[in-house]
């Protein structure tokens, strides 16, 4: 008994020491100003704090033809629909932008991908230790997998899982690349 009260504190210290509060160090010779206009929702790329999101006009066009075609679709194509779900640095929460995006999952999930699970991959970006990123990277996935079953999606078709930082799908040392790799990817699941 006492080992599991004893593992419990340890676990929960590990989890609540918290990111480092030093600053993301950049490379300034390769860094270039991010500005608002090169930050959309279509794109990979996220927005920091300090900049605001647009959502691309394309994403909005809902027809009852695509209704259709939704039903029709295999895996890898429901999967590539989905889009990646960005935070903030150091955040957990969803903007407004990102739960429109989870509102479209949400629609996929309910009429293309009913048969389908999914997995929900919470990321990080490189800053702060590894024990702390596992937990921000399973808050992430937890924060998008609430947003989804508040949209109606069966919260037993969502399993979740955190990478932390072990999974970038960017390595440079800027803060456009740092955004990209704090996020929530989808994995459709038979």
């Amino acid at each position: 008994m006492k080992s599991i009260v004893l593992s419990s504190i340890v676990a929960s210290l590990l989890v609540l020491s918290g990111c480092s509060s030093r600053t993301p160090a950049v490379d300034v010779e390769t860094a270039a100003p991010v500005a608002a206009q090169d930050v959309e929702v279509a794109s990979t790329e996220t927005a920091t704090p300090t900049e605001t999101v647009s959502v691309d006009e394309s994403m909005v066009d809902s027809s009852s033809n695509e209704d259709e075609t939704l039903k029709h679709m295999s895996m890898d194509q429901i999967e590539s629909k989905l889009l990646p779900i960005y935070f903030g640095f150091d955040r957990f929460n969803l903007n407004s932008e990102m739960k429109y995006r989870v509102a479209e999952a949400a629609k996929l999930g309910k009429e293309g991908a009913a048969q389908y699970n999914v997995k929900l991959e919470g990321n990080c970006d490189e800053w702060g230790s590894d024990e702390y990123n596992f937990a921000l990277g399973l808050k992430r996935a937890d924060a998008v997998k609430k947003a989804l079953v508040a949209e109606g999606i069966d919260g037993n078709r969502i399993s979740v899982v955190s990478y932390g930082e072990s999974n970038p799908v960017c390595k440079d040392k800027t803060q456009r690349c740092f955004a990209k790799n704090r996020r929530v990817d989808f994995k459709i699941l038979p």
